[in-house]
């Protein structure tokens, strides 16, 4: 076995970059007569159809942190990582039901300007800020990091040539063509992420069996390392302060969800641009389905990493390049770039290119809604309120280079962060707590003043930190820092909202009615399915 490309694994890779930028470029060109307008950049002219929707929320979601972070996660933890992958299926359904019908019924381009129908343009302005930064400094940043440190590792290219280039290819078509562009492409990156990913999962688990096949070398990992095979910890596990036991159920996990997959730019405005609320809702039913997969293609090559590591007849049989980059509990993040190496010509590239086609999809969709986030909630509230479509657009594209920019220059200095994927979600959750408070008790209770919210977002953060950096064992696992957070932040907005209004609904409070909630029959079953499948998949694996 050879490290490294050869021509047909190039071959493959710039069939699929030409394939990508070609479609992205002929889907951004302007119809003739007609010049983008602020809908068309942002919201893709609100036509994107279910299928659509669903492939772009999981090319948006699945980036170099899954690939690379869960992969480590899943050689240091095992197959309890895959909690955050198959709640979130269950998350999306929530979404879909009780969320979407309100976004949509408001007719928002972004999360934050939600925040000013419902509270007011300051906490808007405190919120898109901090949007702002998390886009640019953890998220674009820590894909470009990951990314680089993927080729680097495969190709042996310098990590910040790669960083460049990565940067370059999702601003070649998303900053020209805006969400149209990312949304379409995202249709063919998710046939390449999936089918590319499967191929890695096979051929890892095929060499673990000797060349007898994926099922018989599922067996064997099975077997030869059973710990990595609970998705509930034992509080005597090394790994249970990352992931609590029982409590990655009830706890704060659903803190992490919620926040990402129903308030979260870049996840979100695919569905607003959907052609109407069933559409979107039946894009959110693939996208769960397809979340009950992702586990396959993104933690068991971990797992299988770690059982060739530890078996010294199969590293026997693998050769010098199996001595290259070799992962450890220690440096976890290098198991999927280590397995690629070992895919036969040809194969390599497609595998590449999946990887490829999930850091590029996201980065193209954060940078959309970083532009998007910028131009309608920055630049046209304080800047230019009366600018036209054309300035608009124009705008949104300068500040998406401007963010890639800055994330280009952040990423290197992300080097030396092991089990990526963890790190983020623990520092994620300093600030998702409070944001999510505000947000659920913004829908769904009258009562909730504007005061009450901006107090409740602001004391949120010093309560996370406080929770982190005292030495209090029961409250060591982050995820109970962000469950106990959420609800003391939840207590805070309640009290001083009844304080305020002494009791009273306030005048921007939400009218909840039956009808608002009813969805389809399609949506119901395929929601009930997914919660069977899930019940299978934990009492399997408990």
């Amino acid at each position: 076995m050879k490290a490294g490309f050869e021509m047909w694994d190039y071959v493959v890779f710039i069939t699929y970059a030409i394939l990508i930028l070609g479609v992205g470029l002929w889907v951004s060109r302007d119809k003739k007569g007609h010049q983008k307008n602020a809908e068309d950049y942002f919201l893709a002219s609100k036509s994107l159809p279910w299928w659509a929707i669903g492939t772009s929320l999981i090319a948006a979601n699945i980036s170099a942190e899954q690939f690379i972070g869960m992969s480590g996660s899943g050689f240091a933890l095992g197959i309890a990582i895959a909690s955050y992958e198959w709640m979130a299926a269950l998350t999306l359904i929530i979404v879909g039901k009780y969320f979407l019908p309100i976004f949509i019924e408001k007719g928002l381009y972004t999360i934050p300007e939600f925040v000013e129908k419902r509270f007011s343009t300051n906490l808007k302005t405190i919120l898109a800020v901090f949007w702002l930064a998390l886009y640019i400094f953890v998220n674009l940043a820590s894909v470009l990091y990951l990314g680089g440190l993927a080729i680097e590792t495969i190709m042996g290219v310098d990590m910040m040539y790669a960083i460049v280039g990565l940067a370059l290819f999702a601003a070649a078509y998303s900053l020209y063509g805006g969400l149209s562009a990312v949304a379409w492409t995202d249709v063919i990156q998710v046939v390449f992420l999936v089918f590319g990913g499967l191929i890695t999962t096979y051929l890892a688990l095929n060499t673990v069996s000797g060349g007898e096949g994926m099922i018989a070398g599922f067996s064997k990992v099975w077997e030869a390392a059973p710990e990595k095979f609970h998705m509930i910890l034992e509080e005597s596990n090394d790994n249970y302060v990352n992931l609590p036991g029982i409590w990655v159920l009830v706890g704060g996990l659903w803190v992490a969800n919620l926040y990402y997959w129903g308030f979260n730019q870049y996840i979100i405005q695919r569905t607003l641009a959907a052609k109407s609320l069933k559409e979107s809702q039946k894009g959110i039913l693939l996208a769960a389905f397809l979340k009950l997969v992702i586990p396959l293609i993104v933690v068991i090559p971990g797992i299988a990493a770690y059982v060739m590591v530890n078996d010294s007849s199969i590293m026997a049989n693998l050769g010098e390049a199996g001595m290259l980059n070799v992962p450890s509990v220690e440096q976890a993040d290098k198991a999927y770039p280590w397995l690629l190496q070992f895919l036969p010509t040809g194969l390599k590239g497609v595998a590449f290119a999946a990887l490829a086609a999930a850091i590029v999809s996201s980065l193209a969709s954060m940078l959309n809604s970083t532009s998007t986030i910028f131009t309608m909630d920055i630049y046209k509230q304080y800047i230019n309120k009366n600018a036209d479509d054309k300035t608009t657009v124009n705008v949104g594209r300068i500040s998406a280079a401007v963010a890639l920019l800055i994330a280009v220059i952040v990423a290197p200095l992300l080097g030396g962060i092991d089990q990526a994927f963890q790190f983020i979600q623990e520092y994620t959750g300093v600030v998702s707590p409070g944001i999510l408070a505000v947000f659920m008790l913004g829908l769904f209770w009258k009562k909730t003043t504007n005061n009450a919210a901006i107090w409740g977002a602001i004391l949120s953060i010093p309560i996370a930190l406080a929770l982190k950096f005292i030495a209090i064992p029961v409250f060591e696992p982050w995820m109970h820092q962000m469950g106990i957070t959420t609800l003391l932040t939840l207590v805070i907005i309640m009290i001083m909202s009844n304080i305020q209004n002494k009791g009273a609904d306030d005048p921007k409070g939400i009218e909840i009615t039956k009808d608002l909630f009813k969805t389809s029959p399609l949506f119901n079953m395929g929601s009930i399915t997914v919660c069977i499948l899930l019940t299978v998949l934990y009492c399997l694996f408990w």
